[in-house]
């Protein structure tokens, strides 16, 4: 098990770049910067026009840690310890996750809850609640 690192300021400000995305997306375009929907919706079918801003916002996130490199000359730093077929099943249960919650951390945890939902804010509970207990039996049991 690797130590993790207290990053006070880098984590505030990658909040506060997360929050003013998700004001931004919702003043200009009155949409909720929930990341599982806008992905989802790039599959067929395609519903409306708005295809090509989902596009550019999921490349946006794809592009971010080039953009790291281009800037420092290195990529930021991760260490990713669970092999291919733990990675799959959490990918899977994560996306179902998404769709049966209606959504996932950014569109209930970010925007959500800044709009006091109680739907978001039992979603937010129920997935931070499975987080620590599921980190807490990796590291204890597994």
């Amino acid at each position: 098990m690797t130590a993790t690192s207290f990053t006070p300021i880098a984590s505030a400000a990658g909040g506060a770049l997360i929050g003013l995305s998700a004001v931004l997306l919702m003043a200009f375009k009155g949409r909720i910067a929930g990341v599982s929907g806008i992905a989802a919706r790039l599959l067929p079918p395609y519903e409306d026009k708005e295809f090509s801003g989902r596009l550019a916002f999921v490349a946006g996130l794809v592009a971010a840690p080039v953009l790291v490199w281009l800037a420092t000359g290195r990529f930021p730093a991760q260490s990713i310890e669970a092999g291919m077929p733990v990675l799959m099943l959490a990918g899977l249960l994560v996306g179902f996750g998404s769709v049966w919650g209606n959504g996932c951390t950014s569109g209930h945890g970010v925007c959500g809850l800044s709009r006091l939902s109680v739907r978001s804010l039992v979603a937010t509970a129920t997935f931070m609640a499975t987080a620590i207990i599921t980190v807490f039996l990796v590291r204890h049991w597994g």
